[in-house]
C-alpha cells in the first residue's frame, strides 16, 4: 500500500509541476517598441517601427518608416492569441493586411505577412 501511495503522490506532484510550469505570455508582453522586418518583398526588405500601447484593454499604434520617407500607417486592430499577435493595417492596393508574429523569446518575434513573406520583430524598448 505504501508503494501505491508513494507512486500516486509522485504522479500527482508531477502533474501539478507540469501544469504550473507552462509559460504564458503576460498581458503586456507585446507592449513596447518593436522593429519589424518583412523579408524579400518585391521591393526588398521592408522595415517598420511600431510602439504598441494598450488602450482600453487593446493594443494599438502605428507602423512608421524608420527613415521617415513614408507617412505612418495606422494599425487598424491587433489580435492577441496567447503567444501570437496579428497586427492589421490597411494598404491602398490590397486592403486589410495582417502581420502574424509569434513569440520566440523575450525580445524576438517571428512570423509572416500574408502567408508569403517572412517577418521578424526585435524589441527596441519597453
Amino acid at each position: 500500500m505504501k508503494k501505491v501511495s508513494l507512486f500516486l503522490f509522485i504522479f500527482l506532484l508531477g502533474i501539478c509541476v507540469k501544469g504550473f510550469s507552462q509559460t504564458t505570455t503576460g498581458p503586456d508582453f507585446f507592449s513596447g517598441q518593436w522593429e519589424i522586418t518583412v523579408k524579400d518583398t518585391p521591393n526588398g526588405n521592408a522595415k517598420f517601427i511600431t510602439d504598441l500601447t494598450r488602450k482600453d484593454g487593446k493594443l494599438t499604434g502605428e507602423l512608421k518608416d524608420p527613415d521617415g520617407n513614408r507617412p505612418a500607417v495606422p494599425i487598424t486592430r491587433v489580435e492577441e492569441q496567447g503567444n501570437t499577435i496579428i497586427i492589421h493595417f490597411d494598404n491602398d492596393q490590397v486592403g486589410d493586411i495582417g502581420i502574424e508574429l509569434a513569440k520566440v523569446d523575450d525580445n524576438n518575434l517571428k512570423g509572416q505577412l500574408m502567408s508569403m513573406f517572412e517577418a521578424v520583430a526585435v524589441r527596441k524598448g519597453k
